[in-house]
């Protein structure tokens, strides 16, 4: 299929998996623009997200920073010391990431998608000059044994290949903005116009071209997430055609299972957000009882993963502040000390905690 004449035709079919997925897309869409959510809660669940994207997709290419460093990074300056390759890396994908979520409509033209790279290169640098593409031949390969994983397009073939792929994008009226950012994610890791930062700079695309289609969630999801948790998954699904190098049969490879990966992974992580937003939106700890209010700030967060389930695991208060599992386990050690939590499942691997009797009643009074 292609539009127009643009030069770029990519392959693929619409089954009913992709189309179911896509409802479920539109479904979420719909349901988070109705959540009476307020600024102040809306403000720091879009700052989580920044934080997720940053760290998750910053990750795939190896950096080593935690969740926590990375917010400490970003948000406090914070320097670790023989860290400082992964802490630019951090700081230039957040602040690219700002760039496409704060103007996200913006033409998209090969500009913006060189001002971006410009950004995700520049470590956190306020001024950039938009990045030319590569003037020679990348080659990805396994970093232990050498072998060829993919052999990009030649570098005289990389103007064209990406003119054709932003003039595409544009003319493009009858596929839905989920679809379009799929390909245009997809078209840009093949096409690899720079030596180095193109994963990144492919996600970041597809966040803009999300928000830019009205797909952006109130700035609450991070797909980059999705794709790090199975990383092997979401490298077979770019890994389409019959041969390393595109120019033996890449580009008339057929893409659906990169589409239903893509399309799944986003109908996934918006149902998240929306359960998440949903707790957060619902939650009332302000309530009328005295000693309710008597709690900290963190426990007072906490109560929000109480919302949906009786029993949590300190993964998940780990994953609510962006703290080390050993830090979140210390954290419900104390909590229990102090009559907040008690032990619901003692087991050392799969240990799960409760609302002391007292707290929970207070709670679910709310």
């Amino acid at each position: 299929m292609t539009a127009g004449n643009s030069g770029f035709t990519p392959v693929y079919s619409i089954p009913p998996a992709i189309a179911q997925a896509l409802m479920r897309i539109e479904a979420v869409r719909q349901q988070v623009e109705l959540l009476p959510i307020t600024p102040r809660v809306l403000a720091n669940l879009r700052e989580t997200a920044r934080l997720f994207s940053t760290h998750y997709s910053t990750r795939i290419e190896g950096n080593l920073l935690t969740r926590e460093q990375v917010a400490q990074v970003i948000v406090h300056g914070q320097h670790f010391p023989g860290r400082e390759r992964d802490q630019a890396e951090v700081l230039g994908y957040y602040a690219a990431l700002d760039e496409c979520l704060s103007n996200p409509r913006a033409p998209f033209t090969e500009t913006t998608i060189r001002r971006i790279h410009a950004l995700v290169m520049a470590g956190g640098k306020a001024t950039v000059k938009p990045t030319p593409y590569r003037d020679g031949q990348n080659v990805i390969q396994v970093s232990r044994t050498g072998a060829i994983v993919y052999l990009p397009p030649q570098a005289q073939d990389v103007p064209h290949l990406m003119g054709n792929l932003v003039r595409w994008v544009n003319a493009e009226t009858d596929l839905p903005v989920p679809l379009i950012a799929a390909i245009a994610h997809y078209q840009f890791a093949t096409v690899h116009p720079y030596y180095d930062g193109n994963g990144r700079t492919a996600r970041l695309i597809t966040t803009l071209l999300l928000h830019r289609g009205g797909f952006g969630l109130k700035g609450l999801c991070a797909l980059e997430e999705y794709y790090a948790r199975d990383l092997a998954a979401y490298y077979r699904a770019l890994d389409m055609g019959p041969s390393h190098n595109y120019y033996l049969g890449r580009p008339e490879a057929d893409i659906t299972p990169w589409l239903a990966y893509f399309i799944e992974g986003m109908a996934t992580s918006f149902e998240k957000v929306r359960d998440q937003s949903q707790r957060e939106g619902d939650i009332r700890i302000q309530g009328p009882s005295p000693l309710l209010r008597t709690l900290d700030s963190k426990q007072k967060k906490s109560l929000t993963l109480f919302q949906g389930s009786r029993e949590i695991a300190s993964s998940q208060i780990a994953d609510l502040f962006h703290i080390q599992q050993q830090s979140a386990a210390r954290l419900c050690t104390q909590w229990t000390q102090s009559g907040f939590l008690v032990i619901a499942n003692p087991s050392r691997k799969a240990r799960l905690y409760r609302l002391a009797d007292l707290w929970e009643d207070l709670f679910r009074d709310q």
